[in-house]
């Protein structure tokens, strides 16, 4: 088995409890308050903006031309991701770029940016795909019987589709190639999938609740 489905698989508790928790529910019944979702396309807007940044610092650092491609192409796919929010954005009259990042999305994106400063690039590619793969997860397992017709049918096409499954398989492929596998590669990892689920969480709450 392959270091980065060692890892995935090792976490598969923290999946499941993504896919189970309110936020997602909400996303996949159509039921989802408008306004914690705006508020959740604000945050991720924050947060991806830092992912993109993540991306750039470990294609500066690859040892190889390659790995420096990939690392780019990567950074790519999310500016794309970013189109799709502000398409939200245009579509429900939010200003995201106004909306104040909570505590759970800057602790998220520090954690990220602190590790492809510090880290080789391996660490960093490990850090970094648990959002990629976990995405990819929730959006297949929401499209198994269909996409249903909602407010976020969109949201759900995109990390279903086979556009984004290349995405992730380049990062994992990026882990398995500089990776090495340690405890503290494993913490690494956990950290980031238990970001993923706080993150959820935290959207799951009004701003005013903060």
């Amino acid at each position: 088995m392959s270091l980065s489905a060692t890892l995935w698989n090792a976490n598969q508790d923290i999946a499941t409890a993504c896919l189970e928790c309110s936020f997602v529910r909400g996303i996949a019944t159509g039921t989802l308050p408008r306004d914690r979702f705006a508020n959740y396309v604000g945050q991720d807007a924050f947060f991806l903006k830092a992912f993109a940044q993540a991306y750039s610092i470990a294609a500066a650092k690859s040892p190889d031309w390659e790995g420096f491609q990939v690392f780019h192409h990567l950074a790519d796919g999310v500016l794309q991701e970013l189109q799709l929010h502000e398409g939200y954005a245009r579509a429900w009259n939010v200003e995201i770029d106004e909306i104040e990042p909570n505590a759970t999305a800057r602790y998220y994106t520090d954690f990220l940016l602190a590790t492809a400063w510090r880290y080789d690039v391996g660490t960093t590619a490990a850090a970094m795909s648990p959002c990629m793969r976990l995405y990819f997860f929730l959006g297949r397992e929401l499209a198994k019987n269909g996409i249903p017709e909602s407010p976020y049918s969109d949201w759900i096409a995109t990390y279903s589709s086979e556009d984004f499954a290349p995405l992730v398989e380049q990062l994992e492929t990026l882990v398995d190639r500089y990776a090495t596998e340690t405890p503290e590669l494993h913490q690494m990892y956990r950290y980031a999938m238990q970001c993923e689920l706080e993150f959820f969480e935290a959207a799951e709450k009004s701003p005013s609740e903060f």
